[in-house]
């Protein structure tokens, strides 16, 4: 395995804030409190910082309300946002959690970006920004030059910075669902049964090799969406990426140096947090 050249430090020493804070919520007297809410197809999670864009407190719960980018379970979405609200606000201590930002596949604004703003407010948010999801992660990951693709649970997203700056983005139907489907039929387990199979990192070595053609077909998705752009690397967010070993399959196929940081999972919901403001855009 390759020696990792980018620079993750910022992100992972945020990541492992934020899960320290989950378990142990940090009252403070900041004046204001930034929000992040990630409707992701496995799970939903929910970052709250403070004024000084440092983790005070999160939670996270599995659910199928969405699925391939798209909320399924409207009803069922804004229930569990709204509990999380509801359970944040009071070990905070503060009466109300008012500002809030989310996210969407890259490019998909069009068709379900309303769904997911629609879901935040009527849990009783303010949303004052509404970024795609890859392009959000780069909010704490910070890549200057090249390709961050958040690998959900229904797709893939991709965008390509030039100088801190997006340039291109895009979204594909392909992701951690499709891994547990394979794991199902190979294993002969139920759909719950092999998601939490492949949850299970002590399961990863032995999967790895049934999930590799599924890890090439997303190889294959994002080497057709960088041609013609200069990508020097590539960088995983995203619940799929906690695959370990994944990145070194998606390296070989692409061609492309491929890293991760520590721990991917929460690295969209810590970038959309980031990307919340106390005003309405």
């Amino acid at each position: 395995m390759q020696t990792n050249t980018i620079d993750f430090q910022f992100c992972d020493k945020l990541v492992r804030k934020f899960k320290q804070a989950v378990k142990h919520p940090i009252r403070s007297e900041s004046p204001v409190y930034y929000v992040g809410v990630d409707l992701g197809t496995a799970c939903v999670v929910t970052v709250v910082l403070d004024e000084n864009r440092q983790p005070v407190a999160g939670a996270y719960e599995y659910a199928d309300v969405v699925r391939d980018g798209m909320v399924v379970d409207y009803i069922g979405a804004v229930e569990i946002v709204r509990r999380m609200k509801a359970e944040l606000e009071e070990k905070l201590g503060v009466e109300e959690l008012l500002y809030a930002a989310a996210a969407i596949p890259p490019g998909t604004d069009t068709l379900d970006g309303g769904a997911v703003k629609n879901v935040v407010e009527a849990a009783g948010y303010i949303i004052t920004a509404l970024e795609d999801e890859s392009t959000a992660a780069n909010e704490v990951l910070r890549i200057q030059n090249g390709a961050v693709v958040d690998i959900g649970g229904g797709t893939t997203g991709i965008s390509i910075f030039r100088d801190g700056k997006v340039v291109y983005v895009a979204d594909e139907p392909t992701g951690g669902t499709h891994f547990s489907l394979v794991l199902s039929g190979a294993y002969r387990k139920s759909f719950e049964e092999a998601e939490l199979f492949k949850r299970d990192p002590a399961n990863h070595k032995e999967i790895l090799p049934v999930l590799k053609p599924v890890i090439e077909k997303v190889s294959t998705i994002i080497s057709q969406h960088i041609v013609g752009h200069q990508v020097d690397s590539i960088s995983l967010v995203g619940g799929t990426c906690c695959l370990a070993g994944i990145e070194e399959i998606i390296e070989k196929k692409t061609g492309v140096p491929t890293y991760k940081p520590l721990d991917p999972m929460f690295v969209t919901p810590l970038g959309i947090a980031y990307s919340c403001i106390a005003e309405e855009s």
